[in-house]
């Protein structure tokens, strides 16, 4: 009953084979060899033209590189007040970037297109004190579970576009909102109008494989420097590849994602239909927040369960009552039926 993150879960075993039969051959260093290069093509494929992709460690290194990329002096990101890269990161985005993140509030993990256009507002270009806008990003799915719309996309990227500014997206967990949106990676990406992306495969099967893909090359002049600066540029990047390789070949990476997302349906059918818990709000992706009695949690402690009790969002419409407790529950490619069912009687 492993639910505290999909990050705990290991590698599919087709990448793990991969990488095994990697380990026994020769190939050029530091992204040159034929494997990097195939790959990387691959991504030209799967996004319907030809983008610039670079591998990196982790999802922090892609966020902030990507970032980084389109940095002006005095510049200032906008993102959810949720958002990993504002939350989560230690601070590495503005760090490596040297921008400020600037928080904007919606509901259920997105960015509200008013509250955006207002944080805005307070940043013009002239306003030298306070600093000036530079780029936009927003996490795909976010980091509550939901998942923007496809039209909800295409507006974030209009007000960019409105405004001269590159707009990013944090898709850690892109093949988990791909899926629940029923969509092609163009549709949700550069045809509404996302400049870059922080492509995410660790998540959902991958042992250690991220990539920045920037959707028009010309904007991706400056990566190759600032990956190297920042100890992104590994000699052996193919072990990078060979996992994409696998993740990516005969829609791999899709299945993984399904499966997880259908573990995630599982479970909020499972919560929705309990006498001891419910759902704290609707989400699309594999995660799960629920509400349930303190009591009942610690013993779905003691039966094995593992999740993570959770801060509430600011703007929760029904929060946790006297004695509950939100918690949240990811799944993963690694997800069982059986795990789900074991976790919902648990909580009874």
């Amino acid at each position: 009953m492993f639910f505290a993150s999909d990050n705990w879960a290991g590698a599919h075993p087709a990448i793990n084979e991969r990488l095994l039969r990697e380990s026994t051959r020769f190939a050029a260093a530091y992204g040159t060899s034929d494997l990097d290069r195939a790959v990387e093509a691959r991504f030209n494929e799967i996004f319907e033209r030809e983008v610039s992709v670079f591998f990196v460690a982790t999802g922090t290194a892609a966020n902030s590189l990507a970032l980084a990329s389109v940095a002006r002096p005095g510049g200032v990101v906008f993102c959810h007040s949720e958002a990993h890269v504002i939350e989560d990161e230690c601070g590495a985005p503005d760090f490596f970037s040297g921008m400020r993140m600037v928080p904007v509030e919606g509901p259920l993990g997105k960015m509200n297109m008013k509250n955006l256009e207002a944080r805005m507002a307070r940043y013009p270009e002239d306003a030298v004190h306070h600093g000036r806008a530079a780029a936009i990003t927003m996490t795909q799915a976010t980091e509550v579970g939901s998942v923007y719309t496809l039209d909800e996309i295409a507006a974030i990227a209009q007000t960019a576009r409105a405004h001269g500014l590159p707009l990013h997206m944090d898709g850690a967990r892109f093949a988990n909102a791909l899926v629940a949106l029923d969509t092609t990676p163009a549709e949700m990406t550069w045809k509404r109008g996302v400049d870059i992306l922080s492509f995410g495969g660790t998540k959902n099967g991958c042992w250690c494989a991220e990539a920045i893909v920037f959707f028009n090359p010309e904007m991706a002049r400056e990566l190759p420097f600032i990956r190297k600066r920042t100890a992104q540029l590994f000699s052996k990047s193919r072990f990078i590849a060979a996992q994409f390789e696998a993740y990516l070949k005969d829609g791999l990476w899709l299945e993984l994602a399904t499966h997880a997302n259908a573990m995630a349906d599982r479970l909020r059918d499972g919560i929705s239909g309990s006498n001891s818990a419910r759902l704290a709000w609707p989400t699309q992706s594999n995660e799960v927040f629920a509400i349930v009695p303190i009591d009942t949690m610690k013993k779905a402690h003691e039966k094995g369960a593992k999740f993570y009790d959770w801060l509430e969002p600011r703007d929760m419409s029904e929060p946790a009552g006297e004695g509950e407790m939100l918690i949240r529950l990811v799944t993963s490619f690694a997800s069982t039926a059986d795990d789900v069912d074991a976790f919902l009687a648990a909580i009874g």
